[in-house]
């Protein structure tokens, strides 16, 4: 099996004073404080995610 596509997600604006839903997806894609990275599996649901909170992370592609 080929190995999957994946993405870092870096947070780069603080989720305070955001609405619930976005403050939640920050959550879900396991962003909690300001410069926390993760590298997450390029998925549709992923990719779902970062762009309703696209102004708060700065995504990198990963090969």
């Amino acid at each position: 099996m080929p190995d999957k596509k994946k993405v870092r997600v870096t947070q780069i604006a603080s989720g305070l004073g955001r609405k619930p839903g976005q403050i939640e997806t920050l959550i879900g894609l396991g962003l909690n404080k300001m410069r926390a990275t993760r590298e997450l599996e390029d998925t549709p649901s992923v990719r779902g995610m970062i762009r309703k909170v696209a102004h708060l992370i700065q995504v990198e592609e990963l090969s």
